[in-house]
């Protein structure tokens, strides 16, 4: 049983990636509160957990209770999220949450590579 505490507010949260993934569900969104939050992690792992723990952000952001709006920032391109996406677009807006997508890219070292930018 996780003990019962009062929520955790951060500006930034890293959604852990490969097995770590399956800890996040909607207790884990009730209690850690984040402005952003970044979908990292772009392996077989994390796409096959990656609907619930989508699913688990609404259902504990609902719980909030709070007009606090939430950013969700995915590092790489995923089906799951594009079909997430779509089914709950509507919902989303309800509850405040803006998916970002990158099509902007940045050229470092003669590497390119997409980005985004975060501004708190």
């Amino acid at each position: 049983a996780t003990p019962q505490g009062p929520p955790i507010y951060v500006d930034l949260a890293y959604l852990p990636g490969s097995w770590s993934a399956r800890t996040v569900d909607e207790e884990f969104f009730r209690r850690v509160r984040a402005l952003c939050y970044v979908v990292s992690g772009d392996d077989h792992l994390k796409e096959g957990v990656l609907r619930s723990l989508l699913d688990a952000l609404l259902v504990g952001k609902h719980q909030w209770g709070t007009d606090t709006q939430v950013t969700l920032i995915p590092t790489f391109d995923s089906l799951v999220m594009h079909e997430w996406y779509q089914e709950t677009h509507e919902r989303q807006q309800e509850l405040g949450i803006t998916v970002l997508g990158s099509n902007s890219t940045v050229a470092m070292q003669d590497e390119t590579f997409p980005a985004c930018k975060v501004e708190f």
